[in-house]
């Protein structure tokens, strides 16, 4: 298809990039002028379900995944990159543009909002958006957004809806007719089957409409609990994890320090604080080598380490897991020759998880540890391994629960092989940056969003025009302001101030000795609250004379 006429400052700014691109890869070199003059680029999205900042290989961590690392060392890895600090809301803000508290998807005071809130008319998502310029528009795994996926924009889509089990799901959807439940022993895995079901929806793309461009949201539950992983997976890691949190995450710091992420300081671990919420019945069912707290490793007996460290080796595992199953995604790319055009993302909804709690079918202390009779959490000992090395953890909004890693490969349109990019962005940032790239405008009668393209970025390590970031999240609240940030763990608790350019871990609060930039910062973030709650509080506003 022809692209239509752009408005020459977006038009030129996607030239020049895809003319470096096309410069510096010398086997895309005769097919980026083409791709530029006339094709969107695909677009895949990948997000990873409570993967933590240092999990993966190529960002510090021991865990193997070579694809995911492969995917770097081929694009960029955003080194300030954010999400909400939890599932829902990241998942709102990514396909909305918007804060999750101003489309009702997290919690507005008097209002139906979080997980039963019901989006604005004109909170729209991104594949509806995405068909004005022609795409297809595929989905697999874990939904988590109000309403359903071919009812907002999806052309086929696989729902799974079970979170509690990994290997015998009960409910799970195909193009919103529910599948029957899966039965134990099957053979299924949340991870493969997440895949399973893109692959066969970019086969059947590749057969049928290889003249469109596609946009496919590929949506792990993986390393979510329960921790389930197939054991051949786990058997990888027997022993890895016996030198404890204390020493790994040293490990993972020094190997951090040298690809240039993660700041300038490892934050020591909180030893009280637990998880975010307290289920102590759930902890007595769990046995008594289970641990609410980080103690140091050396004080834990040896049956206890042993426990522990058979957890985290199967976090580990499920986190190998996924990397195994986006190595054949790319290799589906590979195969329809879709590669040098498509987009790949790849990011995390939150920080690794603290929480601690039994669901689906309980927990068997006898049986192996992640098979599909137990039900483990990650803990916030091994959490603050997996969020090096950054403090806290999933729904708290310090850096340990808001930050991700954030890769993006495109080698039609980005020159750059393996680079950093230090522009702070935000899971809101997705959705004006892929439709900048599919030349789709947003709804001149929506309000606007509060995201920025990242199109600037991939050209070169560029600040973005925006300078401020917004959280809220259960009564943790965040904000930031260029290198300042201000964070509070809890609705009653006095805001920290932080200078993020010399301590991004967060180890030295300067609120006392600056009040008036801690005043500056709670102001714009009051101000900031009261926007998304007017906009979470009113209908569609009326379209323009002349729209």
């Amino acid at each position: 298809m022809t692209m239509p006429t752009m408005p020459m400052p977006r038009a030129l700014l996607l030239w020049l990039l895809l003319g470096a691109a096309a410069d510096g890869v010398a086997q895309d070199t005769a097919e980026a002028p083409a791709l530029a003059k006339s094709a969107p680029p695909n677009v895949v999205l990948i997000l990873a379900d409570d993967l933590g900042y240092s999990d993966l290989g190529c960002q510090g961590g021991e865990i193997h995944t070579p694809h995911l690392d492969g995917l770097a060392a081929a694009g960029l890895r955003y080194t300030q990159f954010y999400d909400t600090g939890r599932c829902w809301p990241s998942r709102a803000a990514i396909m909305t543009g918007y804060y999750a508290q101003a489309v009702r998807r997290d919690r507005v005071p008097g209002v139906a909002s979080g997980t039963p809130g019901t989006r604005p008319p004109w909170a729209r998502l991104l594949p509806e958006l995405l068909r004005a310029r022609g795409y297809r528009n595929y989905h697999s795994g874990k939904w988590h957004l109000d309403g359903q996926p071919l009812a907002n924009g999806f052309d086929h889509s696989y729902s799974l809806d079970d979170h509690d089990r990994h290997f015998a799901p009960r409910q799970h959807r195909e193009d919103g007719k529910r599948l029957p439940a899966v039965p134990e022993g099957s053979g299924y895995y949340s991870s493969t089957a997440i895949v399973d079901h893109a692959i066969a929806q970019l086969r059947e793309h590749a057969a049928t409409r290889a003249g469109q461009p596609f946009f496919a949201f590929v949506a792990f539950t993986a390393p979510h609990f329960p921790l389930q992983a197939p054991a051949s997976d786990i058997a990888r890691y027997a022993g890895v994890y016996r030198r404890g949190w204390d020493m790994l995450r040293e490990q993972r710091w020094s190997r951090m320090q040298a690809l240039g992420l993660g700041g300038s300081a490892l934050a020591p671990i909180e030893r009280e604080v637990g998880p975010p919420y307290d289920f102590p019945a759930a902890l007595l069912s769990l046995g008594a080598l289970e641990i609410n707290r980080p103690l140091p490793w050396r004080d834990l007996g040896e049956q206890r380490r042993e426990f522990q460290a058979a957890k985290m080796a199967v976090h580990a595992a499920m986190v190998d897991r996924l990397d195994q199953e986006v190595g054949r995604l790319l290799a589906q790319l590979d195969a329809m020759q879709a590669t040098a055009n498509t987009v790949v993302m790849f990011l995390s909804d939150n920080g690794a998880s603290a929480e601690m709690m039994v669901r689906g079918d309980g927990h068997d202390p006898t049986a192996p540890a992640g098979s599909a009779k137990t039900f483990l959490s990650l803990g916030p000992g091994w959490s603050s391994l997996a969020n090096t090395p950054f403090r806290r953890h999933k729904t708290w909004t310090h850096e340990g629960g808001i930050a991700t890693p954030f890769l993006l490969r495109w080698p039609a349109g980005i020159a750059a092989r393996g680079e950093l990019r230090h522009a702070p962005a935000h899971v809101v940032d997705l959705l004006p940056t892929i439709l900048a790239l599919a030349e789709v405008d947003r709804d001149p009668a929506a309000p606007a969003g509060h995201g920025t393209s990242l199109l600037p970025t991939f050209a070169t390590d560029a600040p973005l025009p925006r300078t401020d970031l917004w959280w809220q999240h259960e009564g943790n609240r965040a904000f930031r302001r260029g290198d300042w940030k201000i964070v509070a763990a809890g609705e009653n608790s006095a805001w920290e101030l932080y200078d993020l350019t010399s301590d991004r871990s967060e180890t030295a609060d300067l609120a006392a000795k600056m009040p008036d930039k801690v005043k500056e910062l709670a102001t714009a973030w009051q101000r900031q609250t009261d926007a998304c709650i007017e906009l979470a509080t009113r209908d569609r506003p009326p379209a323009k004379a002349g729209k």
